[in-house]
């Protein structure tokens, strides 16, 4: 954005000093711009100061000289003769020079005191005001700089660097929408602007309008080819897309172009997508290599780490998450300690937070006891909707309400939740597996759900095809109810445990009533698990009713993606994790249709069982 307008008006020819005139000024101009023009700085700085011998101190001259110092780089000479310009006439564009040398020299705060004194001098010139925006921006004031490229437009619409500006700005705000706007202008009136393109590919991509994103990038890259951040950002466009294999070629030229980590990183994740553990580990550690601080390829490591049963290295490299600022924001606990199994805490107060999603909450509560029966007082903080369901867990104290405004009692060390598996040193065949590990429903609340689902005729199932949108997986691990649609003629009951369906399934659920849909009654995880209690089976995608459910000791069969979360591990149809859990999981095809094709013959069998033994299986 530094792309203010030079001093230097166009000028011809050659002049020859000794023939001036002492009042001669706008020749010794023309002819010194002329030999800037033409890079002979040496014979400008000639001109000026003959000139400057055989005349007046002119304050045209002594700006001249400043201009010409400043092309030689010679800022302390450029800061002395524009003052003394200054001096004899204040004009704005010799304020512009001396806070350009000011600059320079790294004086940015007297330079922004310049810039801003000549837009006060002539607050009708959008230059000036364009200026003293980039000063801004160069001084990392960002909201200060905004209003000055605004007025810019304002002065002069036409004014493309002044659009881009404001749009590039807009965009680290998060403004996207509006940004959008100002990088269309920017667009209009720069025609095949590079840096524009680049940054409206970032916001469009923000926007989730991706196919745009992927059209601007591949414009900037033929506008500028050698630019390795383009290759990286086509890569990302095309990633979220699940096209991995266009992503890599991409990420691969980029590290041709600028070996980065997080290129390699990127790079990484795209070949772990597309199942190429082994190499998507050695982009990991290439990665690293180049930047070993990265926290990012340290964290994704860990969870392939774990996901192929390298649990020692992955619950290691998982504590990389205290570097990644959006993975622990919301962590309440500040002060005391934070343990990690070194010291002894027998008689002790310990804190356990949930840190992860609502699942996860579910699935590492399950190490609470065993912290408890080490001798600690667990105080344990959970997300508002888990905690009716984990206040009565055994081995917990006290349970906290997790937000940003948790007070906590008085304790002595804390520790993330998802931190214990590393404190207690699990591995494949010490994963803590109980059937039910979670406090029992209320058996009155099972015996009303029992009413309301009425007489048991058939094998009761129920569903949850979706998860929340917001995760970042959520297009992998979610699917619509259509889909589900030939299951419903297997002779079962099936009963929705799908709370908030989108629009698209709220309508498709419409058109099949014969799935019983009581989630409107479904007020939280107790109630949840009451409903749960009274099912034969839950078929679900990787959602936390599925975990839920599994925790309960309830036999839950789960759809999972090709590449799944790292605790389904890989290559088998059970779960270390729950026992009563089952695995289906996607093909290299990557569709659901032939998961739920098998899921539809194994179901046939168990409804031909269960009749089979009288409705009792």
């Amino acid at each position: 954005m530094n792309s203010e307008a030079s001093q230097m008006p166009p000028a011809e020819g050659h002049l020859d000093v000794n023939a001036l005139a002492a009042d001669e000024v706008v020749a010794v101009h023309d002819a010194v711009v002329g030999e800037l023009r033409a890079g002979r700085l040496l014979e400008a700085q000639s001109l000026c100061l003959r000139a400057l011998e055989e005349g007046p101190d002119a304050a045209g001259l002594l700006h001249l000289m400043a201009l010409v110092s400043l092309a030689a780089g010679q800022f302390d000479h450029a800061v002395e003769w524009a003052s003394r310009a200054i001096r004899e006439h204040p004009d704005p564009a010799y304020l512009t020079t001396l806070g350009t040398a000011l600059r320079g020299q790294g004086r940015r705060d007297e330079a922004l005191q310049v810039f801003d004194k000549a837009v006060q001098l002539k607050p009708d010139d959008a230059e000036l005001w364009s200026i003293l925006g980039n000063a801004l921006v160069e001084a990392g004031r960002l909201s200060d700089a905004l209003p000055c490229f605004r007025h810019t437009l304002a002065l002069d619409p036409r004014r493309g660097d002044a659009a881009f500006a404001t749009g590039h700005i807009l965009h680290g705000m998060g403004q996207f929408e509006e940004a959008l706007a100002h990088l269309n202008h920017s667009a209009e009136l720069q025609g095949d602007h590079a840096p524009t393109l680049q940054v409206r590919a970032v916001v469009l991509k923000s926007l989730n309008r991706v196919e745009e994103a992927i059209a601007d990038n591949r414009r900037a890259i033929a506008l500028d080819p050698d630019n390795a951040d383009l290759c990286v950002n086509l890569g990302n466009a095309l990633q979220a897309l699940e096209r991995h294999d266009e992503a890599l070629s991409w990420y691969d030229r980029s590290l041709q172009i600028r070996p980065d980590g997080a290129s390699a990183t990127n790079r990484a994740m795209s070949l772990t997508a597309l199942g190429r553990f082994e190499e998507a580990m050695a982009a990991y550690g290439q990665a690293l290599t180049l930047d070993p601080s990265q926290a990012k390829a340290v964290w994704n490591l860990s969870l392939l780490q774990l996901l192929t049963g390298d649990f020692e290295a992955g619950w290691r490299g998982r504590e990389a998450r205290w570097n990644i600022p959006e993975l622990i924001a919301g962590y309440p606990i500040i002060g005391r300690p934070m343990w990690l199994g070194e010291e002894p805490i027998a008689g002790k107060t310990i804190v356990v937070c949930q840190t992860e999603g609502l699942g996860d909450g579910i699935h590492f509560v399950r190490y609470v006891p065993m912290l408890a029966a080490c001798g600690a007082r667990v105080i344990l903080v959970v997300d508002a909707q888990l905690h009716p369901l984990l206040r009565g867990l055994a081995g917990v104290s006290q349970c906290v309400v997790k937000s940003l405004q948790t007070v906590v009692p008085p304790f002595d060390f804390h520790i993330a939740i998802d931190s214990l598996p590393l404190v207690f040193g699990t591995r494949l065949e010490t994963i803590p597996a109980e059937k039910s590990y979670l406090p029992a429903p209320d058996a009155e609340r099972i015996k009303a759900w029992e009413s309301r689902l009425g007489p048991r005729r058939r094998l009761r199932v129920g569903l949850v095809w979706s998860g929340n949108a917001s995760y970042a997986n959520d297009r992998n691990r979610s699917m619509q109810l259509r889909p589900l649609f030939p299951l419903l003629d297997v002779d079962v009951d099936f009963v929705s445990l799908q709370k908030h369906p989108r629009p698209a399934d709220a309508e498709a659920l419409r058109e099949r009533p014969e799935i019983v849909d009581h989630t409107a009654d479904l007020s939280d995880f107790v109630e949840t698990a009451a409903l749960v209690s009274c099912l034969d089976l839950v078929i679900s995608v990787d959602t936390s009713v599925a975990h839920l459910a599994a925790a309960l000791g309830r036999p839950v069969w789960l759809l999972v993606p090709f590449v799944p979360d790292w605790r389904w591990l890989l290559g088998r149809d059970d779960s270390p994790w729950y026992p009563t859990l089952r695995l289906f999981r996607q093909s290299k095809t990557r569709e659901y249709g032939s998961v739920i094709e098998r899921v539809r013959a194994e179901l046939s069998g168990l409804v031909a069982a269960w009749k089979e033994k009288g409705q009792s299986l």
